[in-house]
């Protein structure tokens, strides 16, 4: 291992920070309007499938890279393929993925930062339930000239302090802390949902399959889930693999981070469509069902309303706060790996970075948004980048990788720990692996540049 690396300290570390980096605004601000928008049930059931079939494929191919090569993405590939320099490429393709992800995931998270205080002052209850005030005031907000990029960068330096306490003390130490505060407070809302009048419809919505509202695009849609909620195709879960020791189990600690993924997903469709068919709202209210819905939502409920409104805007950032440190963390280490300086200065250089570019990004909904990149705003060009370019073409070139060009000794190696464990479903690994999955990622891919 390189001497900038470290390793988590125990499985229990690693299950945690790799759900850290997988569950994030994907499963909970992405992946409820997301199932809305393609019929609920039936999405859920396609979602499950590829998650489990071909996203912890994925997941398991960038842990195998990752321990093996002991390297951030550029030299891990290039180690593993030592005749072949050009897959040093595909690590800085996966790193510069990583970096534009970061950027616009901070305006996001800038934008439930700024949700938390609103509601915390009583100005989104201020509002009162009709939906125009709601909607307005996201508008306002977002297009405001400096509160989106204050509280993005309150954000980031928080993300910056986290990475700076190192992988044991900061990501990890961290990880442990977050996520069990995550999980309670998206069971405390699951709980408020079930119990208003209604709730039931949200459930039948939810879990009973219609397949006549599923389209080829909603099964399209439903990998594209997949990926993005598993962080994979964006070099992260390659450099957490490096830090996994070496005498853990990948195949079980990926299928660890596959469930509590799906179930965070579960849960935060079980929080927000009981309440939203109980207040009578569209299901299907697109990207704004957190920002312009939900708030109408905790609105109805009174003065309770106030309290749950902070604990679900809090959840979102917890949730972003998460993911944002395996991003930040993979630009760092490989930076400090590729010119031997210390951890703060990568961490300092790319927190300043990304935040400077978060801030133009953030702008684009105001005061940058005459300025266009092929009839898109800045966010939503980098939007369309981050989803249907980069990271698709980052798992695709991995899993080839793995599949036909690493030795398979060397990953056999790696799933049975040198020989000490079973693996009886390499079999079906590695033809998922050499076939399935890429095919299915060329399919989005194709598919994402036609639509």
């Amino acid at each position: 291992m390189s001497t900038q690396q470290k390793s988590f300290s125990s499985s229990l570390g690693a299950i945690m920070a790799a759900v850290g980096s997988a569950v994030g605004l994907g499963n909970i601000w992405r992946f409820p309007y997301t199932c809305g928008k393609y019929g609920g049930g039936a999405f859920l059931l396609v979602y499950c499938c590829f998650v489990f079939l071909i996203g912890s494929v994925l997941m398991m191919s960038e842990f195998i890279i990752g321990r093996r090569a002991q390297h951030t993405p550029v030299k891990a590939f290039q180690t593993l393929a030592p005749r072949h320099k050009a897959w040093g490429l595909l690590g800085l393709l996966g790193i510069i993925t990583s970096f534009f992800i970061l950027s616009q995931y901070l305006v996001l998270s800038g934008w439930t930062t700024g949700y938390v205080w609103d509601s915390i002052t009583g100005a989104l209850a201020s509002l009162g339930t009709s939906a125009a005030p709601i909607s307005d005031y996201f508008a306002q907000f977002s297009a405001h000239p400096w509160r989106p990029a204050l509280f993005l960068v309150i954000f980031a330096v928080l993300v910056l302090v986290i990475i700076l306490c190192g992988v044991q003390k900061g990501i990890e130490t961290f990880s442990k802390v977050l996520m069990p505060i995550l999980v309670l407070l998206i069971l405390i809302l699951c709980v408020r949902s079930l119990t208003l009048p209604g709730a039931v419809k949200g459930l039948e919505y939810l879990f009973s399959p219609d397949f006549s509202k599923l389209t080829g695009e909603g099964i399209l849609a439903a990998l594209g889930q997949a990926l993005f909620s598993l962080s994979v195709g964006m070099g992260v879960m390659l450099v957490y693999g490096s830090y996994i020791p070496v005498n853990e189990n990948i195949f079980s600690t990926a299928m660890w981070i596959t469930v509590c993924d799906t179930l965070i997903a579960i849960l935060a469709g079980i929080a927000i469509f009981p309440a939203v068919f109980s207040c009578g709202f569209n299901p299907a209210g697109g990207p704004g069902l957190v920002f312009c819905v939900l708030p109408n939502v905790f609105n109805t409920m009174g003065t309770a309303g106030v309290v749950f409104s902070i604990i679900f805007f809090l959840l979102l950032t917890v949730a972003a706060l998460t993911s944002a440190i395996s991003l930040l963390e993979a630009l760092t280490a490989t930076f400090s790996e590729h010119t031997h300086s210390r951890r703060y200065v990568g961490a300092l250089l790319f927190f300043l970075l990304t935040t400077a570019l978060g801030v133009v990004f953030s702008l684009s909904f105001g005061t940058l948004s005459h300025i266009k990149i092929g009839g898109l705003t800045l966010f939503d060009f980098i939007d369309q980048v981050n989803s249907i370019y980069l990271p698709p073409i980052c798992a695709l070139g991995t899993v080839v990788f793995l599949g036909w060009v690493m030795p398979d000794a060397d990953v056999r190696d790696e799933l049975s720990n040198h020989g000490t464990l079973s693996i009886r479903f390499y079999g079906l690994f590695r033809f998922i692996a050499r076939y399935v999955a890429p095919l299915a990622l060329l399919v989005v891919f194709v598919s994402g540049i036609a639509m």
